[in-house]
């Protein structure tokens, strides 16, 4: 499952390009506009699909994708409906990849190799489980292996050269670097600092690099991809798809990901 996004870089760097991956809530506000939107993004210049599983007690997400979550949970969302809205998707696309991003709790609870089964059996390509260190996902990380599913860690700027080399051990597919030490939506970090960042984190595992947490115009997008594989942003999405709707979150997603893959 991550030849997808393997080709997916392997695409991007033939091209010279840094990649776009967009964020949404799974379920938010609903099963139906959810997936509605998540269909359109691929051709909105989309790389890669960050699918929201909602949590009641998301502690790393800040106001925005916190209240996506409560609406989602709201409307029904479980992490089964989020696997249905990726069946979904594969329907008509079988290219794109799709990584599921949320907390342990209800993963852990449906069960870990349950939930990886039916993560390949929906097209996922691989997770982030925030809350889940490298100390404690070894029991995820094999039930992951066995599908080859890929387990994406985060790298943050408190992340030292003495404990990076065990944050990148057994991660697949790319790194997460958090940009900013603290909540999604956050102002983002300094260029210098991602820049290294980025270096020593591609160093140290071998695998592209993408940086979000506090990318929310095109001009911020545009200068973290000068140095990142890929570019994240989720909370202006998420937000201008609540306030807005779908044409209007579209919009800033087509502006978002040309000026991730403009950028030189």
């Amino acid at each position: 499952m991550t030849t997808r996004i393997d080709k997916t870089f392997a695409r991007l760097k033939a091209a010279n390009q840094s990649g776009f991956v967009a964020y949404i809530m799974g379920g938010d506000p609903s099963h139906a506009a959810s997936l509605d939107l998540m269909k359109a993004l691929p051709d909105a210049g989309v790389d890669i699909i960050e699918l929201g599983m909602p949590f009641t007690d998301p502690a790393a997400d800040g106001p925005v994708i916190e209240l996506a979550g409560l609406r989602a949970l709201k409307s029904g969302t479980t992490v089964r409906s989020v696997l249905d809205m990726a069946t979904e998707f594969r329907v008509d696309n079988d290219s794109t990849p799709i990584i599921l991003m949320g907390y342990a709790n209800p993963v852990h609870h449906m069960g870990y190799a349950k939930f990886a089964a039916a993560a390949k059996d929906a097209g996922v390509d691989g997770a982030i489980i925030v809350d889940l260190p490298p100390e404690e996902d070894a029991e995820l990380r094999t039930a992951f292996e066995k599908h080859d599913l890929a387990l994406v860690r985060l790298a943050t700027p408190t992340t030292d050269d003495a404990r990076l080399p065990k944050v990148v051990a057994g991660t697949k597919g790319f790194v997460y670097y958090v940009s900013v030490a603290g909540i999604t939506g956050a102002a983002k970090g300094e260029n210098t600092a991602i820049t290294d960042a980025v270096n020593r984190i591609r160093a140290a595992s071998g695998l592209p690099v993408v940086v979000g947490f506090g990318v929310k115009t095109p001009k911020q997008a545009t200068e973290v991809a000068k140095s990142a594989d890929a570019v994240v942003v989720g909370s202006a999405i998420v937000d201008k798809f609540h306030k807005d709707g779908k044409d209007a979150a579209l919009e800033l997603v087509r502006s978002l990901s040309a000026a991730a893959h403009g950028a030189e």
